[in-house]
């Protein structure tokens, strides 16, 4: 245990405090199984390695902005079975960030786009890639505002910066000058430089309109086009059969004779 005690101030100076939270139990694990004294420091080091590992991981989570319980492990495959999950694995192997591709989620409404943008975000982070997850007219505001006090530069380089920019919501609500011209900079400085997944409950044949500018919308969206992946989900809505099973039970809840008493 003394020793254990002069090892602390050099291990922590050495930044390697991962191998004193587990220093302990491998030094017993060590004296029971008999290791060399290699096999002994190379657990400690893995040990140390994990716990960075991990560590890089959370920070890459929270500056991701995402949800961290929207993963691919929770998301039900079985309620829209439309959606090919074949597809969705293989994005998820994130060849399409290595490759500086897009991928473009469209559906309508309450069908799992931003689950499964998210869950897709976490697992970019898992293989070590700097996230960006925000919804589009957020973005579109923020950008605006460095305009009024100078920083449109620093902001712009926000969503230039990640290796993923995922655009979440586009086309849910119009693009008001100068909105339009900041999305075509976002999508042409980022273009075979970086990836960008967006999600969409328009079809991609109106998102031309929402620009404004034939040329403008033109050269923004064949670019954003230019090797994406295009993930298709149709069917049920998540929302509305949660709208369904809340309405049924208030509905089962009035029908009980307890109700006028309840609800008095």
């Amino acid at each position: 245990m003394e020793l254990m005690m002069q090892l602390e101030p050099q291990l922590k100076r050495l930044r390697l405090s991962g191998m004193l939270q587990t220093m302990e139990a491998r030094n017993r694990q060590a004296i029971d199984g008999k290791w060399s004294y290699i096999e002994f420091l190379n657990r400690l080091l893995e040990d140390e390695v994990e716990r960075r590992e991990q560590k890089q991981l959370s920070l890459r989570l929270r500056r991701a902005t995402v949800n961290t319980t929207k993963t691919l492990e929770n998301f039900d495959f079985n309620f829209n079975p439309n959606l090919n999950r074949q597809q969705v694995l293989q994005v998820a192997s994130c060849d399409f960030i290595r490759r500086h591709h897009n991928v473009l989620i469209c559906g309508p409404t309450g069908v799992g786009k931003t689950h499964l943008a998210q869950a897709l975000a976490h697992e970019s982070c898992r293989q070590g890639f700097e996230v960006l997850f925000i919804n589009t007219h957020k973005m579109l505001q923020h950008l605006h505002g460095g305009r009024a006090d100078g920083s449109y530069a620093r902001r712009l380089n926000t969503y230039l910066r990640p290796d993923l920019l995922i655009l979440d919501d586009f086309g849910l609500k119009p693009l008001t000058p100068p909105a339009p011209e900041d999305l075509y900079d976002i999508i042409n400085e980022r273009y075979e430089k970086s990836s960008i997944m967006l999600t969409s409950n328009r079809a991609p044949a109106e998102w031309p309109a929402l620009f404004g500018d034939p040329l403008l919308a033109s050269a923004g969206l064949d670019r954003l086009a230019h090797h994406a992946e295009v993930l298709l989900i149709t069917g049920q809505s998540f929302r509305a059969q949660s709208r369904q099973w809340l309405e049924a039970t208030v509905t089962l809840d009035d029908a009980h004779p307890d109700s006028v008493t309840k609800h008095q």
